[in-house]
């Protein structure tokens, strides 16, 4: 296929989804062509900054101009940031500034960015000689087991809470709810409350709250969180930044870690593979990422791969939140499964909820009519994942892949590990690294067991 003037050939498609166009693909092919050197710096707080240094080819303006742009998306979701910095070419630097102005086609991005960290969000060119330098740290995570821990994860469909004693899970529980379709913050607040005053009574004491929830997180407030998607703004400000602080204040005010449930998935595959360097993935609600170092350390960067592309299709899926068109959050969640359900023919009643489709789907495997084509829809997810590690481990460099969360439940998620693992096989035979998926209880509650320990 040809987008945007560059060829594109891929042994692997989705079953249903034929128009995938990998952005893996996509930047592997446009780089082949591209020789003048270029550099982006995404800035976030505390003067903390990523620069990627990478090249673009000064005369397909159109590719080049959709190469930048994509690139600044997936690391200022990937890494953070609320200045962008296109050091090489200023009239570069013009569109992006033009793309990620408040009016532009990324306002969302924007917008979303001023309000995390909390300054205004600017994009400005430098000669490739001025390229900043890049400032990046490191903190520890994790690994803290003395005492009575509670762990508690926020997941989009059902939250699940562990009361862990010396590093031993004495209780752990999930139970269902519906926070992403519901516009009252005291509904998210008191399950919040009720999960963790559970996991309370079966301990003698409360040593301290560990907390894994999607979204972003700092200094324990919550700056943005999909399960929050329908709470107005004014109650997101008055009762959900401090959602957390206020619920351990109801078990006594316990010592409280809020962490980005992606970056505990990392930290579940760091204490089951006793290594570092593990990108983890949780796929449910939403696509979680987190990544834990070399040094099982974060890096305090978003790792909000919900947001960052990864199809490069014009005809690609829009994310109702941030506007945006082929982004992660609608390829590996239970969004991805019933968009590729619909695509093979299955309709849902309309009153249920994306986690009831979800199930809905993963039920149809044991009906040996619908076998063939659930397998099929798995290993969409499959060919998906195949296609997008590669282009994740060029920013990250990763050892270890851990696959979590509700999607890669059951035979499905087995089905997409092996798909995933065929396609790297075939396609990107170059790059090395580990895919796991934990036993299925991990899979489930493995996220509030880690969580307790931070």
């Amino acid at each position: 296929m040809n987008f945007l003037g560059i060829e594109i050939k891929m042994l692997n498609k989705p079953v249903y989804d034929p128009g995938f166009i990998p952005m893996s693909l996509f930047n592997r092919e446009f780089l082949k062509l591209a020789t003048k050197p270029i550099a982006i710096c995404v800035e976030r707080n505390s003067g903390l900054r990523t620069v990627y240094n990478t090249h673009i080819t000064g005369t397909n303006h159109m590719a080049d101009r959709y190469y930048v742009e994509r690139m600044v998306k997936y690391l200022l979701w990937a890494r953070g940031g609320y200045k962008v910095i296109i050091c090489g070419d200023e009239a570069l630097a013009s569109y992006i500034k033009e793309a990620y102005s408040p009016t532009g086609k990324y306002a969302f991005d924007n917008t979303t960015m001023a309000r995390v960290y909390e300054q205004p969000f600017e994009v400005i060119g430098l000669p490739l000689s001025q390229t900043p330098k890049e400032n990046e740290q490191s903190n520890p995570v994790g690994g803290k087991t003395d005492g009575c821990r509670i762990g508690f994860d926020a997941g989009g469909s059902d939250r699940k809470v562990s009361a862990v004693i010396d590093g031993e899970a004495v209780f752990s529980e999930e139970v269902v709810w519906h926070p992403k379709i519901t516009p009252d913050p005291d509904y998210h607040f008191e399950g919040i409350v009720s999960a963790m005053k559970t996991a309370a009574s079966k301990m003698p004491r409360v040593d301290s709250i560990g907390v894994s929830s999607a979204g972003i997180y700092i200094n324990n407030r919550t700056m943005l969180a999909s399960l929050f998607l329908k709470v107005s703004p004014e109650d997101f400000n008055a009762k959900v930044k401090d959602i957390y602080i206020r619920a351990a204040k109801e078990i006594g005010n316990a010592p409280l870690a809020v962490v980005n449930d992606g970056d505990v998935t990392a930290l579940v595959g760091a204490m089951e593979f006793n290594d570092n360097n593990v990108l983890g993935i949780a796929m449910g609600t939403s696509e979680a990422g987190g990544y834990v170092d070399e040094n099982c350390h974060i890096k305090g960067w978003l790792n909000e791969l919900a947001f960052c592309p990864v199809d490069a299709s014009p005809d690609a899926m829009r994310d109702e939140w941030s506007g945006d068109t082929g982004c992660g959050v609608k390829y590996f969640s239970q969004d991805g499964v019933i968009k590729l359900a619909k695509n093979a023919g299955i309709s849902f009643d309309a009153a249920m909820s994306p986690g009831e489709k979800l199930k809905q789907v993963q039920d149809m495997m044991d009906m040996p009519k619908h076998k063939a084509m659930i397998q099929d829809i798995y290993r969409s997810v499959g060919c998906y994942l195949g296609h997008t590690l590669p282009y994740y481990w060029d920013l990250y460099g990763f050892k270890h892949v851990l696959l979590l969360g509700r999607v890669m439940s059951g035979e499905g998620g087995n089905i997409i590990l092996d798909m995933a693992k065929k396609v790297i096989a075939q396609e990107y035979s170059e790059y090395k690294f580990n895919m796991h998926t934990p036993d299925e209880k991990a899979r489930r509650v493995g996220q509030s067991v880690a969580a307790a320990s931070l």
